[in-house]
């Protein structure tokens, strides 16, 4: 959207116009003017290096390094281009790099910077004051790194990829430059667009909740195992899908026959792949996987499919499933329950 000025009770809009047009150049323009005022992209932060890259084996460089009021390093990235490129990219990597710097090292780092400007103050104490911290404190420095991209415009692709990594923890902020040209004046239009300045604190809600649901789900698996004893046999510390392997292979290996045990946990559905024939593992396998839609796991590998792990029963080859959850031990209850000859006892490992 351009910008307007009002003029005699009329409405002009302002030329918009390009940084190249205009001869700005990215480094020595763009870059020079912004680190001198980096509240106009980055809000409460210091500008601590410039082309910064001290890392072994890469020529990158950092646009500009910044600190925030929170102790937080701010990787600033800059494009004066109409898209931005891949700036999220790039800044990425910038970010992995300087994330174990420490505040003695900044200040060192710092230091140059001020004497590169023709800066004379400690750089120390400047960035002390900065904070507002009496004496420097290396627990709360750099418990993140937040990333500013600055540019003319963002493609979507660049933008997706920033609300995505948003919602994953990262701390990207995209900034659009627009210059206007009025009466030989360039202007420039600054807007935050991710995230969206009247929304900002109700998106910082929502990423913390997917978060906290995602770490719920992760948190959630029960990956509990037991000690089983079957037909004599006594099988220790054991998952869940070898838990549920042992009983129904010894099942079937003393006369249950596979329709039985589907018959006593009629819920698990998929229980078997079944092949006529007395198959070896490597048929068996070759014969699940004639009926794989391209998942992301191969169909035979959710199967006990391998030497050793198939079963034979009345001329039949029988492969069981191996994704179980939570209801696996009520299955090997009731298989214990309707088999009482096997003597199935299983008990959670504490």
């Amino acid at each position: 959207m351009p910008i307007y000025r009002i003029e005699e009770n009329e409405i002009h809009a302002l030329e918009r116009t390009s940084f190249a047009q205009q001869g700005l150049r990215e480094r020595d323009d763009l870059q020079a003017l912004l680190k001198a005022r980096i509240d106009v992209i980055a809000p409460d932060t210091l500008v601590v290096a410039e082309e910064f890259g001290e890392w072994d084996e890469s020529r990158r460089r950092i646009d500009l390094l910044g600190l925030d009021k929170n102790a937080n390093l701010v990787v600033i990235e800059l494009k004066r281009t109409e898209d931005g490129g891949h700036m999220e990219l790039q800044a990425i990597r910038y970010a992995s790099m300087i994330s174990t710097l420490t505040l003695e090292k900044l200040v060192t780092i710092h230091a140059r910077y001020l004497e590169r400007n023709g800066i004379e103050e400690d750089a120390s104490a400047r960035i002390l004051e900065f904070l507002g911290w009496d004496e420097p404190d290396e627990d709360s420095f750099g418990q993140e790194v937040h990333i500013v991209l600055a540019s003319a415009e963002f493609s979507k692709e660049l933008t997706t990829s920033v609300m995505w990594l948003n919602d994953f923890g990262l701390n990207i902020r995209c900034v659009r430059m627009h210059p206007y040209v009025n009466d030989g004046t360039t202007f420039m239009d600054v807007q935050t667009v991710i995230p969206i300045p009247e929304v900002a604190d109700y998106q910082v809600r929502i990423r913390e909740k997917k978060q906290k649901e995602r770490e719920s789900r992760s948190n959630s698996h029960d990956r509990t195992k037991f000690d089983i004893s079957v037909g004599g046999n006594t099988f220790h510390d054991q998952p869940k899908r070898w838990m549920m392997f042992h009983i129904v292979t010894t099942a079937i290996a003393n006369g249950v026959s596979p329709e039985m045990i589907e018959e006593t946990i009629p819920r698990r559905s998929g229980l078997f792949q079944v092949r006529d024939g007395t198959l070896t593992a490597d048929a068996m396998y070759a014969a699940i996987m004639e009926n794989d839609t391209g998942g992301k796991i191969e169909l035979a590998r959710r199967y006990f499919s391998d030497e050793g792990q198939v079963a034979h029963f009345a001329g039949k080859t029988y492969a069981l499933t191996n994704q179980w959850g939570r209801e696996a031990p009520e299955a090997a209850n009731a298989l214990a329950k309707a088999f009482p000859q096997l003597e199935i006892r299983i008990a959670p490992v504490e």
